[in-house]
């Protein structure tokens, strides 16, 4: 961070580390460029600004045909109760366990590099869906020039591995390494909230909690062992979950990223009477007004207090600021 920034720059780096939306990203950073003090001190974080700008408005233009805007799209807009991206080597069982997981129908091949565009997906985990995108798999010989923009909405990461792979080693550390080389480094810590973990050094780096998952645990004897072997040997500190999609074992995938997440899900009154009592879905520590901005900017603006509902206890009258738990029921008043 550089020093005397404005608060106008603060405000703005802000809005580009919460924008998922590639325009969104844009105006942030142009916003950032302007508002940056020129000096000597923050020349290399002004090149880096503009970098970032060139590659998101390229990205944005997309390849054109016949003047029309065309080609695969790379970053998926984020759905359900949050986004989890699925990385991995060739051959790791990654297209396997999305389509076991959502029931995409995602293209399965015995060859390399049968995935090539972003494939999002549903894992359904109670009465709401966390959005699961297939990733291309992801190595030195294969470059993916856009990766670095597609992973900036996600939320999380599984990195899929097959433990059984006697390359599984040089695999994993090259893909390290070049999602290092786009400024996306994997890490232990999941928010179990609504803040992300972010680089207060590099507003253009990109913490992603990840756990890893050994997908074809049923090829091997000891998961555990190899497992912390694999990450010791690429310098990686992550949890990990065993897997199979041969076994059928792969259902306790959904609820552990729910949990890590911290997805809380949150009904209203007016919803229920209308017959549609699909939740909203916020994260640990949010509250009462983070719902009602979700229903309509003016439900936020005009809040006055909501009655709080829940099982076992008396109705009561909760503030704009009152934090929500799972489950809970709400009507607002404005």
């Amino acid at each position: 961070m550089p020093t005397n920034v404005t608060p106008e720059y603060k405000k703005a780096e802000a809005e580009y580390k919460a924008a998922s939306e590639i325009r969104d990203r844009l105006v942030a950073l142009r916003a950032m460029l302007r508002t940056i003090p020129k000096h000597k001190g923050t020349e290399h974080l002004q090149a880096g600004i503009k970098t970032k700008i060139k590659e998101l408005t390229a990205e944005l233009a997309g390849p054109r045909k016949g003047g029309a805007r065309g080609g695969p799209v790379f970053t998926v807009r984020p759905e359900g109760a949050g986004q989890i991206a699925l990385l991995g080597p060739p051959n790791s069982g990654k297209s396997s366990l999305h389509d076991a997981l959502t029931g995409s129908g995602a293209t399965i091949g015995p060859y390399s590099f049968t995935t090539q565009h972003p494939h999002p997906g549903m894992i359904p985990v109670g009465d709401v869906g966390i959005q699961l995108i297939d990733l291309p798999p992801i190595a030195k010989e294969h470059s993916l020039p856009w990766i670095g923009n597609a992973l900036q909405p996600a939320e999380g990461a599984m990195l899929v591995v097959d433990l059984s792979e006697p390359g599984c080693v040089e695999d994993v550390d090259a893909l390290v390494s070049v999602l290092s080389e786009r400024r996306i480094h994997l890490v232990a810590e999941w928010p179990r909230g609504f803040e992300s973990p972010s680089d207060p050094d590099d507003p253009f780096a990109k913490l992603l909690p990840t756990v890893v998952v050994a997908a074809k645990a049923d090829l091997v004897d000891d998961v555990e062992e190899e497992a912390e072997v694999l990450l010791e040997l690429v310098g990686l500190r992550l949890p990990v979950l065993a897997a199979s999609v041969a076994d059928g074992g792969v259902d306790h995938l959904g609820p552990w990223l729910f949990e890590a997440l911290g997805v809380v899900r949150v009904y209203t009154e007016s919803a229920a009477r209308k017959r549609d009592d699909r939740p909203y879905t916020i994260r640990r520590g949010q509250t009462v007004l983070d719902v009602a901005s979700m229903i309509h900017k003016d439900f936020a603006r005009q809040l006055k207090f909501a009655r709080l509902i829940r099982p076992g206890q008396p109705d009561r009258r909760i503030g704009r600021a009152f934090e929500l738990q799972d489950g809970d029921r709400i009507e607002i008043y404005t």
